[in-house]
């Protein structure tokens, strides 16, 4: 396949694509939702597929997990189109109406970004999520998942793509890219593609933002935190704490490093220790952590920036507040952190002052998700804080352009002095 001639198509009908009623692009949602529920057992096949090879070529545990497509994963994306289908157009909102003149208005209005690629790590979830965001908000959208799920996104692929033709959108909205060297030619489309996101490792995400022109948009890594206050509540931090490092290892909103208040360490430890063993998480921490609980000692020319992506914690005690929140400043990635404590001004010390797309007060760190902050799911999880912050979901999908409506005017007039701006805000 020619990525650059497929994109170039693809350019050519974005402004169709945008132009789709949101009707149309919802009709695309519910067809691909009940042929994605029709064809489950032929989905479940080729996962398997994947799974064996997997097992055969020695993948990590951690791979492993993501990879699989089962009656559950389908249940969710199926659970995520519904909700998506039920979200408001985000394309053609007026956020500014201004009347510059008499007979001359000034609106802004949302609209897609255009054409959109998206290299992601092997999960065929993600691939259902990514395409229906991207139909949803009026984009084209160039998929490439990584290759140990083949067999099962080249059936959702297809399911999704046929389904989106049927509902009446252009034949080039979508586009399934299925070979390495295809990523490479994508960097080199500045011309046809509008954003890229990639998803995947720390090199991997640094490689795509230092190798193309295309604007980028992402996160290279999850190196998330949970701060026990001296201030809090045992019960609550035993239960958030288990969750965020178990509920789902491998994703990027998993709880990487515990930071504890030393004044409670003594006494939280052992009991977060047995809680966390219960679980099948082990521990590493300093060797202060050592002398309260058995951990496997950090060395101290090791950095605290570690994502784990196992059932594996780090933890360190801190003296006071400000001291965990330099520590998450320093070696956190900027993506989701958490205090746990009764005092509410400790916690919004906490979320002013630590840098991070996502800040908590008891709650699990897992909670960083489009689907479960109500975006009817995610194309990913920016860093960033230029256009999209946090799960980005429709609104991390759009833009928006000016349009002016006026009779004739003309710039010299204005800087002639013979009209004179009067600026009116207009109700939207």
């Amino acid at each position: 396949m020619n990525i650059k001639e497929e994109t170039r198509k693809m350019k050519l009908a974005s402004p169709l694509m945008a132009a789709a009623s949101i009707e149309t692009r919802n009709q695309a949602l519910a067809l691909i939702r009940e042929s994605l529920s029709a064809h489950g057992q032929e989905i479940f096949d080729a996962n398997h597929k994947d799974l064996a090879l997997a097992e055969e070529n020695g993948v990590a545990p951690a791979v492993k997990k993501r990879l699989k497509f089962d009656e559950g994963k389908l249940a969710d994306v199926t659970a995520e189109l519904t909700q998506l289908m039920g979200l408001e157009d985000p394309i053609s909102k007026v956020t500014l109406a201004r009347e510059l003149d008499e007979g001359l208005t000034l609106y802004r209005v949302t609209c897609p970004i255009g054409v959109i690629g998206v290299i992601f790590e092997a999960r065929p979830d993600a691939l259902v999520q990514i395409s229906s965001l991207c139909l949803k908000s009026g984009n084209c959208a160039i998929l490439k998942g990584g290759k140990e799920t083949t067999y099962t996104n080249r059936v959702l692929f297809r399911l999704i793509h046929e389904a989106a033709i049927e509902a009446g959108l252009p034949e080039n909205c979508l586009l399934q890219a299925e070979q390495h060297n295809e990523i490479d030619e994508l960097l080199e489309c500045h011309e046809s593609v509008d954003l890229l996101i990639p998803r995947g490792s720390n090199k991997f995400v640094q490689y795509i933002m230092s190798h193309t022109s295309i604007p980028v948009l992402g996160h290279a890594d999850g190196v998330c935190h949970i701060y026990v206050d001296k201030d809090f509540e045992e019960e609550t931090a035993l239960r958030v704490i288990v969750d965020a490092k178990t509920q789902y290892t491998a994703a990027c909103n998993a709880v990487e490093t515990i930071l504890v208040h030393r004044k409670i360490a003594k006494e939280f430890l052992p009991k977060l220790a047995e809680a966390l063993h219960q679980a099948g998480v082990t521990l590493r921490g300093t060797a202060e952590v050592n002398e309260i609980i058995p951990v496997d000692v950090i060395p101290d020319d090791e950095s605290f920036h570690k994502e784990y992506l196992d059932l594996k914690l780090g933890i360190k005690l801190v003296d006071d507040l400000d001291e965990a929140i330099a520590h998450i400043n320093r070696f956190g990635s900027h993506h989701t952190d958490c205090i746990i404590t009764t005092n509410d001004e400790a916690a919004q010390r906490f979320m002013a002052l630590v840098d991070s797309a996502g800040v908590y007060q008891n709650a699990s760190t897992r909670f960083a998700d489009g689907f479960r902050y109500g975006f009817g799911a995610e194309v990913g999880i920016s860093t960033s804080k230029i256009h999209a912050r946090g799960p980005v979901g429709l609104e991390g999908l759009i833009s928006y352009k000016y349009k002016l409506f006026g009779h004739g005017q003309t710039v010299g007039e204005y800087a002639s002095g013979k009209k004179s701006f009067h600026f009116k805000t207009l109700e939207i």
